[in-house]
């Protein structure tokens, strides 16, 4: 359906539509659109010879509830008859706005409405973002890959795996130089991965010398075909700190196998706490502290996100003149999946023996702390550049009001963090925003949906486009439009804060 898309040129405007046709100017690409086709990013079309948004205008609504049930409120106002609407529980979303890219001209929709007798407005538009990407966070312990490995869909680089963190794994996917700065292909193929992880679809990654990982925001991530299950409760020295006092009295020694730091009972510092007697049992690897020890072995897929299968195998040695015969060892992974019980014969070496229920219960006591493993996805970009000239014909001051609190920014209706620093560098859950919130272009960019919120005298002193202010009264009745729920843990944009001028 779609129509051939023309090349990029500033000669490209002056040349002659035939009849029939439209030129769509909603990117770059200025595709010239037959009747009755799309453009190259499938979201405009020529409808009986005029350029259309095909996707309609996303309103998220707070619902009540009347006699016990949820009645929404763009259903009970089916009879609406134009009157002004006062603090309406809906808000206009980008999703399906259209855009004004590269914004010489104002944003789609710039919708006044009134809230707790504060006149406010609501810039709305879909942004087109090249300088853009996504982290990722992965919660296993499993080895992913090494840190800054390549990581790939049908064999084109997106993204680099970046550090770890309390329990996940993190990756950095997409950004301009993926974009724009490889070949055609690998741009596309990253613009792909964006737009499918930021609409919550499953995708699979390779990582060179690493996994494979099925990443999907909000769901428990798949690494080399296995579903993750639990995060882990802490590294090897924390979980010793939560759990030491549980373990007095029926171990004599506690080694809890962690990637990072391994943790020893009698060594550290809670051992010492609790008057345990040195045991004796000395692991591998680099001693950091009393009872702390990085690098037992490599990272893997084994014990605490290890390569090790056999937990005795960071045994290096037993102290004859500290340890006994009789000494009881647990071993135990941070998540508790991987747990094992040691008694030591008279010649000192550990050998396996039935788990008392007492240290069974402590084990299970660490799964019942560790959280479910999911994948979380943050979409992060740049809206400091031409985008700002939608709202305000004097860009700056936009940004100057962002980081002074006064214009309060969202995608989606969701709430969004903006760095500290210089531009409108956001980033946002993409769980928390309507569903298939972006979209792509060709160029190759991601759509994203953006709306800032202000104060109606805050946004004329801005220099914001007064003469396109329309009241959210029209919008209702006149743009295409479908409705979603509000989500109720997202703040609610026109929430009046101190910072606002009244």
């Amino acid at each position: 359906m779609r129509s051939d898309t023309s090349s990029e040129s500033a000669d490209v405007l002056d040349q002659p539509v035939a009849s029939g046709n439209v030129r769509c100017d909603a990117c770059p690409v200025l595709c010239i659109i037959r009747p009755g086709k799309t453009g190259a990013c499938d979201r405009y079309a020529n409808v009986e010879g005029a350029l259309s948004r095909l996707d309609p205008l996303v309103i998220t609504e707070r619902v009540h509830r009347e006699g016990g049930e949820v009645v929404p409120f763009l259903e009970r106002s089916r009879e609406w008859q134009g009157e002004l609407l006062s603090d309406a529980p809906v808000f206009v979303t980008g999703v399906g706005s259209g855009t004004t890219y590269p914004d010489y001209r104002p944003a789609p929709f710039i919708v006044s409405s009134r809230h707790a007798d504060v006149d406010m407005v609501t810039v709305v538009t879909e942004g087109i973002f090249s300088y853009c990407g996504v982290k990722v966070k992965i919660d296993t312990d499993r080895f992913l890959g090494p840190e800054q490995a390549a990581i790939r869909m049908d064999d084109e680089q997106v993204g680099h795996v970046t550090t770890a963190e309390y329990g996940s794994q993190m990756l950095a996917l997409g950004g301009v130089r993926h974009l724009t700065g490889g070949t055609k292909r690998e741009g596309r193929v990253a613009c792909s991965v964006l737009e499918r992880l930021c609409n919550r679809e499953a995708v699979e990654l390779a990582i060179d010398g690493g996994s494979r990982v099925v990443v999907q925001a909000g769901m428990p991530p798949v690494v080399d075909g296995e579903q993750e299950v639990r995060m882990r409760v802490g590294c090897g020295s924390a979980t010793i700190g939560m759990f030491a006092k549980q373990w007095l009295g029926h171990a004599d020694e506690v080694i809890v196998v962690d990637d990072h730091i391994t943790g020893v009972l009698s060594e550290h510092q809670a051992g010492r706490f609790l008057s345990m007697q040195p045991a004796g049992i000395q692991v591998r690897g680099r001693k950091s502290t009393p009872g702390r020890y990085f690098r037992v072995a490599e990272p893997g897929s084994g014990w605490g996100g290890t390569n090790i299968q056999d937990p005795l195998d960071i045994v290096e040695s037993v102290d004859p003149e500290r340890a006994w015969p009789g000494l009881r060892m647990l071993m135990v992974s941070t998540t508790g999946e991987q747990s094992a019980w040691y008694v030591l014969d008279d010649r000192l070496v550990p050998q396996p023996a039935p788990m008392p229920d007492v240290i069974a219960k402590a084990v299970a006591r660490i799964k019942e702390n560790c959280e479910p493993a999911l994948c979380t996805v943050l979409f992060m970009g740049g809206a400091g550049g031409s985008l700002r000239a939608g709202v305000t014909e004097n860009p700056v001051r936009l940004t100057r009001s962002v980081k002074a609190s006064l214009t309060r920014v969202t995608c989606g209706g969701a709430p969004v963090y903006v760095w500290p620093g210089g531009g409108i560098t956001l980033m946002a859950d993409v769980s928390k925003m309507p569903a298939r919130s972006f979209g792509s272009v060709p160029t190759p960019a991601l759509v994203v949906p953006i709306e800032f919120t202000l104060p109606l005298d805050h946004y004329r002193e801005l220099g914001g486009h007064m003469d396109s202010v329309i009241p959210l009264e029209t919008v209702l009745a006149q743009a295409r439009r479908t409705a979603a729920e509000w989500l109720p843990e997202n703040p609610w944009p026109f929430r009046i804060d101190p910072a606002f001028p009244a």
